[in-house]
Parts: structure tokens; C-alpha cells; sequence
């Protein structure tokens, strides 16, 4: 069992690039899904991040508070602005401009943990920086889709912060507290973790693609476009920063990964909740749970192979 575990966390790339392949050409097979189920799946997800964290793995804070600031101001800068830019430069409707700008807005996801420990990078600069940009994205990300997006479409800052509140504060804390009182018998439950998460990410692509399959067909190539500058734009600034910065090179691939990669399964769950007028908003939340899964597999391998 662990054996299999394993082998689809190793995996999680390919099984979220079949599961958007399968929703894009069997659609109806899924469509009896609702997306309500989302939120479920995500809180799993955040869930399965608190059991995997140690307090001390918030030491880093503390103890170089520092370059945890840099990368967090760096997170909610470099990925929102240039979420807006590539939605003026693509001429985007506002159903897209909503949700690439939410992308942008969200914080760093659980898979830039893992892709950093792949890359060689600074494991606990990664962690502490998801941590720290998690805690702060109920107030972080909704005010600055309201700023960046609200002037085209009604933001409900206070309806959002208290969705991922719910949806990822909660589980996250939840999951602390268990592991808190219940160690030994976490301990063996996280070898099933990431496998875990591997199937809610790639079950949260099935269902929103499914949901918006036709709407991606007839203009998927300009969106996918613009998630793939986005993410690609995200990892050489977050990477350049760190060069300017002149960090050693573990922190800037940490800072490269922590910047390029987003939570975007809470970026899809926020579009369902929030922007039920505009359904295509969905669509780049998706669209980047499946690509920077593979450009970060493509990255840990370049940066290794430079070690």
C-alpha cells in the first residue's frame, strides 16, 4: 500500500494531466459531479498539510524573519501584478481576467514543498514561506483581487476572507491540533498524505474542467497561454530576486518555486463560490493545477542537475 502511495505522489504530474485529458474528452461522464464537492476536497488537502507540520517548522520565522518577509512580499507582488498584466497584454474577458487574477492573488500551495525538497532547495525557507503566505491570504488575497479585479466585477471582500478561513485555515489548524495530541498515530498515517492530496487535486482539475470542457475547447489556447507565462514569469522573477538579493543558492530556488507555484485548487474553489456570473473564471485555477505541476517537475530537474 505504501508502495503504491508513494508511486502516486511521485506521479502527481501525470495524474493531473490524465484527469484533465479524461474531463476534455468524456465531460459528460463527470458532469454529475457538483462542484460544491470542491471545498471538501480542498479542506482535505489543507487538512493533510497541518498534520505534516511541525511548530517547528515555524522557527524559520523567527529565526530568519527576513527572508521569510522578502518571499512573501515577493509572493503577493510579483504573481498578482503580473496576473494583471497578462490579462491587459491578452485583451482577457472578465470572466478570465477574474480568475487569472485570482490565481495570482492566492497564496503558495503544498506542492512547492515538494517540488523544493526535489529541487535541492531551501526546504525550510519553502515551508515557513507557505505557511506565513497561507495564515495571511484571508485578508492578503481578497483584498487584492478587489483591487486589481473589482473595478470591472463586485468583490465580496468579507464573503471571501471567510471562505478561506473555512476552507484553509481551519483544516490547517485542525491538523496541528491532531498531530499535537495524537503523534505516534500521525506519524504513520503520513506516508498516505501525499497520495492523499495527489488524488483531491487531480479529482478538483476533473471536476472543473469537466464543468467548463466547452467553453476550454472553443478558446482554451489563449488561456492556456497566459497560465503558462504566468507560472514560467513567477519562477524566473521569484529566482531573479533572489539573485539581486544575492541569496545563497538553495533560498532562490526556494524563492523561484514559492513564487511560480500558487495554491490554485483555492483560486477554482473562490471563482465557484464568489464568481457564479462568470463560470469561465474557473477555467485558469484548473488550467494551472495541471501545468505548474509539470513546469515544476521540468524545474527540480534543471535545478539538480546544476547541482
Amino acid at each position: 500500500m505504501k508502495r503504491l502511495c508513494k508511486l502516486i505522489s511521485d506521479y502527481m504530474g501525470v495524474l493531473v494531466l490524465l484527469a484533465a485529458v479524461a474531463a476534455l474528452l468524456w465531460p459528460d461522464a463527470f458532469n454529475s459531479i457538483k462542484p460544491t464537492v470542491i471545498n471538501p476536497l480542498l479542506g482535505i488537502i489543507m487538512f493533510g498539510m497541518g498534520l505534516t507540520l511541525h511548530l517547528d517548522d515555524f522557527r524559520v520565522v523567527f529565526s530568519r524573519p527576513r527572508d521569510v518577509i522578502l518571499g512573501c512580499l515577493a509572493q503577493f507582488t510579483v504573481m498578482p501584478l503580473l496576473a494583471w498584466t497578462l490579462a491587459q497584454l491578452f485583451q482577457l474577458d472578465e470572466a478570465l481576467t477574474v480568475g487569472v487574477v485570482l490565481v495570482g492573488c492566492c497564496p503558495g500551495g503544498t506542492a512547492s514543498n515538494v517540488i523544493t525538497y526535489l529541487a535541492k532547495g531551501d526546504l525550510a525557507l519553502s515551508v515557513g514561506m507557505t505557511g506565513v503566505s497561507t495564515l495571511l491570504a484571508p485578508i492578503v488575497t481578497p483584498l487584492l483581487v478587489w483591487l486589481l479585479a473589482g473595478k470591472t466585477v463586485d468583490v465580496d471582500v468579507a464573503a471571501m476572507f471567510l471562505s478561506i478561513l473555512w476552507v484553509v485555515i481551519l483544516p490547517i489548524v485542525a491538523g496541528l491540533i491532531v498531530k499535537q495530541l495524537w503523534p505516534r498515530q500521525t506519524e504513520q498515517a503520513t506516508a498516505y498524505l501525499p497520495a492523499l492530496s495527489s488524488l483531491a487535486i487531480a479529482a478538483i482539475v476533473l471536476i472543473v474542467i469537466s464543468a467548463s470542457a466547452p467553453r476550454l475547447l472553443a478558446g482554451g489556447w489563449i488561456i492556456i497561454a497566459v497560465v503558462m507565462l504566468h507560472n514560467v514569469g513567477g519562477l524566473s522573477i521569484g529566482y531573479l530576486i533572489g539573485r539581486l538579493l544575492n541569496l545563497a543558492t538553495p533560498k532562490r530556488r526556494a524563492l523561484s518555486i514559492e513564487v511560480g507555484m500558487q495554491n490554485s485548487g483555492l483560486a477554482s474553489s473562490l471563482a465557484t463560490l464568489h464568481f457564479a456570473a462568470y463560470p469561465m473564471a474557473i477555467i485558469p485555477g484548473a488550467v494551472f493545477s495541471v501545468w505548474h505541476n509539470i513546469s515544476g517537475a521540468i524545474v527540480a530537474r534543471l535545478f539538480t542537475r546544476r547541482t
